[in-house]
């Protein structure tokens, strides 16, 4: 029934608009009560999200049954679930895209979406980091940083129209994350010149091998750590 009226939903959010599809149109075209939509959703915007519950369900069970090796290697296999979501539907992925790009609400309900993501991977971070010196900050910028790199390759597939391999995307900017993010908790972005700026923003062309390290102060806001990562991702 809950894949029944969220089928029902988005083909109605597809042919009329978001704005202009009633839960009176859904579950009519679902053959249903709306006593019925609302046991499974909310709201209408959670209709066009159905299958984010269980993708955090699993990520927990994930990193639950993953309570040793490299933490933020970990978290970045955890991400990857949500790429899996996306890629085994591209078409509906690429339409429920579009069409988040459309509506303000839906971009708003989405961005609530993506912080229950970072904030699953902030909390396993946290029991691996939280005896650690700095251990709550270091666990919210790194799940920032490896929510921020999934989005942007995960995007890029998706803005592409589905062609190509999202997996390709979405991995090449989690290793990015990988390779600037230490346990000392000191940033590395890929330098594209040897005069690239101290702020790790690249200038210019270069080798695969060559890096600038930042390290970041203890009281840097979280914002500006995520803004260097996800600018040298927009760059390489």
């Amino acid at each position: 029934m809950r894949e029944a009226l969220a089928e029902a939903a988005f083909q109605l959010f597809l042919e009329r608009g978001f704005e202009q599809t009633t839960v009176d149109d859904i579950v009519a075209r679902a053959g249903v009560g709306r006593r019925s939509f609302f046991r499974y959703f909310p709201s209408k915007e959670d209709a066009v999200f159905p299958d984010h519950e269980r993708c955090l369900a699993d990520m927990r069970a994930f990193l639950d049954a993953h309570p040793g090796g490299d933490p933020v290697a970990r978290v970045c296999d955890a991400a990857r679930l949500v790429l899996r979501l996306y890629a085994a539907n591209p078409e509906f992925s690429v339409q429920r895209y579009r069409l988040t790009r459309e509506v303000p609400g839906l971009r708003t309900y989405e961005l609530s979406v993506v912080r229950r993501y970072e904030a699953t991977l902030a909390g396993y971070l946290r029991g691996r980091f939280g005896a650690s010196r700095d251990g709550d900050l270091r666990a919210e910028m790194i799940a920032a940083a490896v929510v921020a790199a999934h989005n942007n390759g995960l995007r890029t597939w998706l803005r592409a129209g589905g062609a190509g391999d999202p997996d390709e995307e979405v991995d090449h900017a989690l290793d990015l994350v990988l390779r600037v993010w230490n346990e000392s908790g000191e940033v590395s972005v890929p330098a594209r010149s040897s005069g690239a700026a101290a702020t790790g923003a690249p200038t210019g062309e270069t080798g695969d091998d060559d890096v600038i390290v930042v390290v970041a102060k203890r009281n840097a806001p979280l914002w500006q750590m995520v803004q260097r990562i996800e600018s040298a991702l927009d760059e390489n």
